[in-house]
């Protein structure tokens, strides 16, 4: 299956989520939360100073913001922008990608290391082989705002679902080459790691992810690609786009578009001051 242009203008763009009629995302480097609706109509909403990446809602509507570069959750309730909770105790590097259960807390993964430097003095598969780059820990944030480190030893923690009517959080390793699932207790404390599916077949280095509660959609960082997967590694099947895919969401009126987030590339040097980033979409069966 092949994807279709929704929106061009981005640079670079992250953290997709169907909301209310639209998609919300994160525009790094334009340093805003921007919505688009199904025909293309970009709405800005807000600046975040800090480089914007993950969202997720409250149960009173208020939308968290991860402000990046800072380390450091934000919120905005409509009209004016917020500190929520300083991450920087326990993210190591640049704060990342989110997920907000129905409760109100709020999983975080960070970079765990300067991965754009790396790239720079090193090839993708020496990073790969190196295990102790991007190690560091997932953070949990409470809904008395709270920071806690939700577990440890998760190799560039990136994109995240819940499964199982919440019960199950899977956690998309960039750099582990793999989607990895804890349980989840009724106080958001984790056990139980494992191994969701590997991506390493497909040399999927999963970014953002998504699902239907069966299936999850996984964004390759390295490749023009979204790769669907059932438990335990099958591929229910794959989506070619046009550039680089980097975050995917599922939507639409349907619930069954898939919009992903591409770009030539993730270095900054690359796409941070020209506006290459696209959203592009699929539809699914």
């Amino acid at each position: 299956m092949n994807s279709e242009l929704l929106l061009s203008g981005l640079r670079f763009g992250e953290g997709p989520r169907w909301r209310d009629g639209k998609l919300w995302f994160s525009d790094f480097y334009r340093h805003a939360v921007f919505t688009v609706d199904e025909s293309g109509v970009e709405t800005h909403i807000v600046d975040v100073p800090g480089q914007p990446s993950g969202l997720g809602w409250l149960p009173d509507g208020t939308l968290l913001i991860v402000s990046m570069t800072d380390r450091k959750l934000v919120r905005w309730d409509g009209s004016s922008l917020t500190d929520y909770a300083d991450l920087s105790q326990i993210a190591t590097f640049h704060a990342n990608d989110m997920v907000v259960d129905a409760h109100g807390r709020a999983y975080v993964g960070n970079f765990g290391f300067d991965l754009h430097q790396a790239m720079l003095e090193r090839e993708i598969p020496e990073i790969l082989a190196d295990n102790s780059a991007g190690n560091t820990s997932l953070i949990r944030v409470d809904p008395d705002q709270s920071v806690h480190e939700a577990t440890d030893d998760v190799r560039f923690p990136n994109g995240m679902v819940f499964l199982n009517e919440g019960h199950t959080l899977v956690v998309a390793e960039t750099l582990r080459l793999a989607l990895t699932a804890f349980d989840v207790a009724p106080d958001g404390t984790l056990s139980n790691r494992r191994i969701w599916a590997s991506t390493a077949a497909q040399g999927v280095a999963p970014d953002g992810i998504c699902t239907d509660g069966e299936i999850i959609w996984a964004a390759s960082a390295l490749a023009p690609l979204v790769v669907g997967y059932r438990e335990g590694g099958e591929v229910a099947g794959t989506v070619a786009t046009q550039q680089n895919t980097y975050a995917c969401a599922l939507g639409g009126n349907d619930g069954k578009t898939l919009f992903i987030m591409t770009a030539p590339s993730s270095h900054p040097a690359e796409v941070a001051t020209v506006e290459s980033g696209s959203i592009e979409v699929a539809q699914l069966a």
